[in-house]
């Protein structure tokens, strides 16, 4: 056990700090002002210069560090999205950009670092940019301020880009006082842990394993919970399938309020 866990944090460390080199990469593509972008399966779906060069950042970095990283004693696997919420970085939407970093254990989620480039791009040119947060499950999470929101408000936060009928459905059912429409999971759980958002609900087999790997993590960490529509945990050994087929259903406080009014035609129509 002491070994697995010195394994785990000398992870986590590095993973921070490539996180952290990860976000001057995503502002540096930016700022050169030619993104690269590719459509990946549809117009929705795209993939920039950014995306590729943090992602082997990222790769190269922990593979020198960890050759075997996939099996160390036991299972241990990496789910990394060099760049959560494409869309919204190609449409200047920056605060909704994160890089994710998430590690997990025989199929749990256990440790996991997000990094916000564009935190604070709003405040003037003189502002410090970027902020990684993260989190360790038995330990917590770090690099922001918990905050909830106000008792008795239902505000909703779902996606900008992927919306459908089913997902239209389960948010309406939720009966929110505020819907958000954002891009990127992680930036959506961002939101929960900072007050702005009371629950992230996506009925939708849109996002990956990537994608809710490391934000499970921070959201778990300070007490929150994360599944799929069902309500099943999600899983995340490394021979699982990568799609989140039965959507996800995120809060950090009330869980069962919000699980409890996903319609049943919603559930029937995402298979786990």
């Amino acid at each position: 056990m002491a070994s697995r866990n010195t394994v785990l944090m000398r992870l986590v460390a590095s993973a921070y700090s490539v996180a952290q080199k990860a976000g001057m990469i995503v502002r540096r593509v930016i700022a050169e002002g030619d993104l690269g972008i590719v459509e990946k399966t549809c117009a929705t779906d795209l993939q920039t210069k950014a995306d590729r060069l943090v992602q082997m950042s990222i790769c190269s970095s922990l593979a020198r560090k960890f050759p075997k990283l996939t099996i160390i004693g036991e299972e241990l696997v990496v789910w990394v999205d060099p760049l959560d919420g494409t869309k919204e970085y190609t449409e200047g939407l920056l605060d909704n950009v994160t890089v994710l970093i998430g590690i997990a254990y025989e199929g749990k989620a256990i440790a996991g670092i997000i990094n916000q480039p564009y935190y604070n791009y709003e405040a003037g040119p003189d502002a410090v940019l970027g902020r990684t947060i993260w989190g360790v499950l038995g330990l917590g999470a770090f690099g922001f301020q918990l905050k909830e929101v106000p008792t008795g408000k239902h505000i909703i936060t779902t996606t900008r880009s992927h919306s459908n009928k089913l997902v239209t459905d389960c948010v309406t059912a939720m009966n929110p006082d505020v819907v958000l429409r954002v891009g990127g999971a992680g930036n959506k759980i961002i939101q929960l842990i900072e007050g702005k958002a009371s629950a992230y609900v996506f009925a939708s087999p849109g996002c990956k394993k990537w994608d809710t790997c490391a934000p499970e993590v921070i959201l778990h960490a300070v007490g929150g919970k994360l599944t799929d529509i069902h309500g099943n945990v999600l899983q995340y050994h490394k021979d699982v399938k990568h799609l989140n087929s039965a959507g996800v259903l995120a809060t950090l406080r009330n869980y069962d309020y919000y699980a409890s009014r996903v319609p049943e035609s919603v559930k029937n129509a995402l298979v786990p």
